[in-house]
């Protein structure tokens, strides 16, 4: 018997040790410091991390904790969000400036330490102060735990494919010029494959992303779009893709030939590569909803998938982009997609609501400051941004998630809308001729959860000055999609149209054009989380807001306290 009992305490002890050995601590070390490149026969001053363009590809699997030391050597304030992370009772990393925290001021430091849970997939890192993001950001690659495998056949190669975008100019100087007068920002020069813009764009043939590939192999693409204000449509000459996950989610399996990806989202495909052999591009450009209305970038970058033995002499085919404005096609990418129930980390959906919300999304003004020149879309404006009329600006001085811990007052106020103030007709154009309607108050307001409360949001776009698709992101939570359409949202017919079974996971949704989503998640981390346009033209402007999620009942479900070097205001 005690032979036993020692022989079933081993074996226990090797299940431990073995759950053990399979999650690492991986460290990192970011400087963040000026680099000058040539690109687009310019020589241009950015901000990059460890001397490249882009950033370094971080390493993980589900389980492991990542630090990462990030010492500012740049002239301007800096923080890094680490997109899709829950960051579970370690929000004081998640690196929204003046939600988690303050800046790290130039000559300062902070490391990031928080553990991934329950997340495999690609994520991504990026700047989350001004515009810095547009050329500080990396892939962050969360493999399955040793022992464990994905939820499809073992790709020969994983590779990252970051879509981005490139000025000629100082970004930080364009996006605070748009800011002080009130009108979008100049748009990029280029776009971009892992930091080259392609062989389209002048000085740039030699500036190109290539990929060799073996005939027959199969390859996982992890598509990350970096850019700041562009959804992109992107193809292979000649080559079908089929889309395993998305937002480091795995869904069901779909076959397509053209990816559409807003800003902040991921997408990973498997790629075989089983054409004759030869040379094909890859290439991305713009989806631009509001076309017409809105300026936009309206080149094409491209790199090109090289087959092993291919003649060097001969001319890549290049694929038939869809034209600018070809919402059908966006549509039915971003409407078929459906979550691999039962796979590793799927959650079903939660089918009791305890908030129901109603959040209208788009463009706004505010009136232009006296003795000062605007270029707002009417005279006397600045072009502004909100949800649920409310246009989100930060505090100064103290965090938002510092106010929640130390219970500081006057940070933030827990009253934002749970429906609009003025029910209208929403995608009507001829709302603009309501001028008070156009007009959106600023304030940090927030809405105060449950801790474990499920959320039930309607995000409805707008026309006011013009519908656009917006990319919504929440921080801290993945989402269901349970439904998605046109027009404004109807309770009594599009209720009937939620996906109870397979709705897709995302932490970023593309809302229609002139149309409206619906969301569920739940509130199962205490702190405070940012939800926003990952357009950066808007987020500066408003169109955001933030949910604080209440303490748990026990320690293992309370926020702790922030870190000894958390940077201070």
């Amino acid at each position: 018997m005690g032979r036993l009992v020692f022989l079933f305490a081993c074996s226990l002890l090797l299940l431990v040790a073995d759950s053990t050995a399979s999650a690492a601590i991986v460290e990192h070390t970011f400087n963040v410091q000026n680099l000058t490149l040539n690109r687009l026969c310019n020589r241009q001053v950015i901000t990059a991390v460890n001397g490249s363009f882009p950033g370094p590809r971080i390493r993980v699997r589900e389980g492991d904790t990542l630090i990462v030391h990030v010492f500012n050597k740049s002239p301007y304030n800096l923080t890094i969000h680490w997109h899709g992370v829950f960051q579970i009772l370690s929000g004081w990393a998640d690196g929204p400036n003046m939600v988690t925290q303050c800046p790290i001021q130039p000559g300062n430091k902070y490391t990031y330490k928080f553990k991934i849970i329950k997340q495999e997939g690609t994520l991504w890192w990026h700047a989350h102060a001004s515009a810095l993001r547009a050329t500080v950001y990396g892939a962050l690659i969360i493999r399955p735990r040793t022992g464990n495998s994905y939820p499809f056949p073992k790709p020969y190669r994983e590779v990252p494919i970051l879509l981005g975008e490139w000025w000629n100019a100082n970004i930080v100087d364009i996006q605070n010029e748009a800011l002080a007068l009130g009108r979008g920002p100049n748009v990029s020069d280029a776009y971009t494959i892992n930091g080259w813009p392609g062989d389209l764009y002048p000085c740039s043939t030699n500036q190109m992303y290539k990929l060799k590939v073996e005939r027959g192999k199969t390859y996982l693409l992890r598509i990350i779009n970096a850019a700041l204000d562009n959804q992109l449509f992107y193809k292979i000459a000649n080559h079908k893709m089929t889309v395993v996950a998305v937002d480091a989610c795995y869904t069901n399996r779909y076959v397509t030939d053209v990816v559409a990806i807003a800003p902040g989202q991921t997408v990973d495909v498997l790629l075989t590569a089983d054409q004759p052999i030869g040379s094909y591009y890859m290439a991305a450009r713009a989806y631009a909803s509001a076309f017409g209305i809105v300026p936009f970038d309206t080149t094409t970058t491209r790199g090109v998938i090289v087959y092993d033995g291919a003649v060097s002499s001969t001319t890549p085919l290049m694929p038939v982009l869809p034209a600018f404005n070809d919402t059908p096609t966006a549509h039915k990418f971003y409407s078929n997609l459906t979550s691999l129930v039962g796979g590793p980390h799927w959650d079903p959906v939660p089918v009791k609501v305890d908030h129901k919300m109603f959040v209208t999304i788009g463009l706004a003004l505010q009136v232009c400051p006296s003795n000062t020149t605007c270029q707002g879309p009417f005279n006397g404006t600045k072009l502004s941004a909100a949800m649920n009329n409310q246009s989100f600006v930060p505090p100064n001085g103290l965090s938002m998630l510092q106010a929640f811990f130390f219970n500081v007052g006057g940070v933030y106020t827990t009253d934002f809308l749970a429906k609009p103030p003025v029910q209208f007709d929403y995608t009507n154009a001829s709302i603009n001729s309501n001028l008070p309607l156009l007009f959106a108050p600023k304030g940090t307001k927030t809405t105060k959860l449950k801790f474990n409360s499920t959320v039930e949001m309607v995000l409805q776009n707008t026309a006011i000055l013009g519908v656009e698709n917006h990319p919504m992101h929440l921080h801290g939570f993945d989402f269901h999609v349970m439904a998605q359409g046109f027009g404004n949202y109807n309770p009594a017919t599009d209720t009937n149209k939620f996906n109870l079974f397979d709705p897709q996971m995302r932490n970023t949704i593309a809302v229609p054009v002139g149309g409206w989503a619906v969301i569920r998640f739940v509130a199962n981390n205490p702190g405070v989380w940012f939800m926003h346009c990952h357009l950066d033209a808007h987020l500066p402007i408003g169109l955001a807001t933030a949910f604080v999620v209440e303490n748990g009942p026990t320690p293992a479900t309370t926020l702790p306290p922030p870190p000894a070097d958390l940077p201070q205001c």
